[in-house]
């Protein structure tokens, strides 16, 4: 039946019953037939003036199934995410208006257009993403099944790679990745190469799933896996932490600076207010040119006060290396720990001041993040319980580990190496050091040493361009998104299981016009079958 047929029908009472086209389609692609059937019981039915010109939830569903609803599905969906998009931005920006506004005076935001405004581009391009994702999927699925109808024999045998591509059980899982090229929509500033690089180390993740499956990684040792990425990338975040803070994430920064008890001196309670004390920053910059310069000797003013202890371009610092114990013989150690000659006793001291405080932290958010987990409390309430002090203290041996070591390598270094051997590299080689401790939290970190990959690719993507290492690529951003969505959706199509999360395989179902469907957990049908015999 179509819709105009559809539209048309008499009602019970002989009277055709007639709705604007306009209106209808209006309808058509905001609200699905069941959620016009909700909308008409509860609103629509209690207004006598709207009642007698709206149509019956029967009439309308006649008219919504009588026409091809996919297309109109794809636009309710895209319109559904702008609104719930666009809703939470400006949520967001309330809120932290308000939070900012209470800390710091008001000044006033230049007024910009709205189609120039971040959040109506972000809305748009996740919009039009999900959009065209489902209308190219069902393009390329239509077109491949033309192309393997019989009466498509005759292109086959004329255009043999053009058939194979375009017959390929994956030809609609790419195609409809080409949908990625809209996040170039969103202006290209942090939060567009952050999703590139989130949606590209996901991809990864899943190849290296998938490849698994298939048994190409079979006989790794049992302490192979994905904690070994924590040394190479905090060797990488340290390197760019001290020489290259403006490609360093600001939030990791600040994260390393407030645990780092005994190693980065803070001002005094007790000294004086006029004079100057270098801050948390000025200390780091201060190591970096001490390494530059190889690493020299120290030179106590207390011993030898008509001697220069300190070269001019380190003057910032001099309030913390001036008073340091004659004993020490290295700078950095004087700038690190000036007041205990003994490297181990500060390592030492490290740990008791700075595990407590940790341990504090992933208590009250490993608490409040199993507080979805109440049903394990409430059957088992000790094992649960003992589980979850376990993770807290893996994870707070792990960061605390991380951090101090990172920190206490360069005393260890100065003891062990040469001034000239790995002048600047031992930073490197010192994160490296202090990411070994992931090895306790291998079974569970996962997501953390993800985080901290990508973090590590961002940064050393920006250090690379800063040092002309590599050229960027306009909108190279968006490419490698589109790349490693195609990547998402074939594996998606080839092996569900790989994508080991029930949120991603979910959500690449809406993405697909499949619904929140879990495509894993359902049983092969008969159509997925046949597409591998045409394979």
């Amino acid at each position: 039946m179509s819709s105009s047929s559809a539209a048309s029908q008499p009602s019970s009472t002989g009277k055709p019953e007639r709705m604007d086209p306009i209106l209808r389609n209006a309808l058509r692609y905001t609200v699905s037939p069941r959620e016009y059937q909700l909308l008409h019981q509860y609103l629509l039915s209690r207004a006598p003036a709207v009642k007698k010109r709206a149509l019956p939830p029967r009439r309308y569903d006649a008219v919504a199934r009588g026409s091809d609803d996919y297309n109109a599905a794809a636009v309710r969906a895209s319109l559904r995410l702008a609104v719930l998009t666009f809703s939470g931005l400006k949520a967001w920006e309330f809120i932290s208006t308000k939070l900012i506004a209470r800390r710091s005076p008001n000044r006033p935001s230049p007024r910009i257009p709205v189609w120039k405004s971040p959040n109506v581009r972000l809305t748009c391009s996740l919009s039009l993403i999900l959009l065209f994702h489902r209308l190219l999927r069902r393009f390329f699925t239509r077109l491949r099944e033309s192309l393997l109808a019989q009466g498509a024999k005759p292109f086959r045998r004329r255009n043999p790679r053009v058939s194979r591509s375009l017959t390929s059980r994956i030809a609609p899982a790419i195609g409809s990745s080409f949908a990625g090229f809209f996040l170039a929509v969103y202006p290209g500033d942090q939060l567009r190469i952050t999703v590139a690089i989130y949606v590209f180390t996901r991809a990864l993740e899943f190849l290296y799933n998938y490849l698994e499956e298939q048994g190409y990684f079979g006989n790794t040792p049992a302490w192979f896996g994905s904690w070994l990425l924590m040394p190479v990338a905090c060797g990488q975040l340290l390197h760019a932490f001290v020489f290259d803070r403006d490609c360093f994430p600001a939030s990791y920064g600040n994260f390393i600076m407030d645990n780092s008890p005994e190693y980065i001196q803070k001002r005094p309670v007790d000294y004086p207010k006029n004079l100057p004390w270098p801050k948390t920053y000025d200390i780091v910059d201060s190591l970096a040119r001490v390494s530059s310069m190889r690493w020299p000797p120290f030179t106590s003013p207390i011993l030898f006060p008509a001697m220069e202890h300190l070269p001019k371009s380190l003057g910032a610092v001099s309030p913390i290396t001036s008073p340091a114990h004659p004993a020490i013989k290295n700078l950095s150690c004087a700038l690190l720990h000036p007041n205990d000659p003994s490297c181990m006793r500060t390592y030492l001291s490290y740990w008791v001041q700075a595990f407590p405080k940790i341990a504090r932290f992933f208590t009250i958010f490993f608490t409040a993040l199993s507080v979805t987990r109440y049903k394990a409390f409430l059957d088992s309430p000790v094992s649960a319980i003992n589980k979850l002090a376990k993770s807290i203290l893996r994870m707070s041996i792990f960061i605390s580990g991380a951090i101090g070591t990172s920190w206490g390598s360069i005393c260890l270094f100065q003891h062990i190496f040469p001034r000239n051997f790995l002048p600047t590299q031992r930073w490197f080689v010192g994160g490296f050091l202090g990411g070994m401790w992931a090895f306790l939290e291998r079974k569970n970190g996962r997501s953390n040493f993800l985080y901290s990959a990508r973090m590590s690719i961002d940064s050393l993507w920006k250090v690379g361009v800063k040092k002309g290492w590599w050229r960027g690529i306009k909108n190279g951003d968006v490419i490698l998104f589109t790349l490693s969505l195609a990547t998402v959706n074939v594996l998606y199509e080839m092996s569900p299981k790989s994508i080991n999360s029930g949120v991603a395989r979910k959500g690449l179902g809406v993405m697909r016009g499949e619904g929140w469907v879990d495509r894993a957990a359902l049983p092969r049908s008969g159509k997925d079958k046949a597409s591998e015999e045409d394979e």
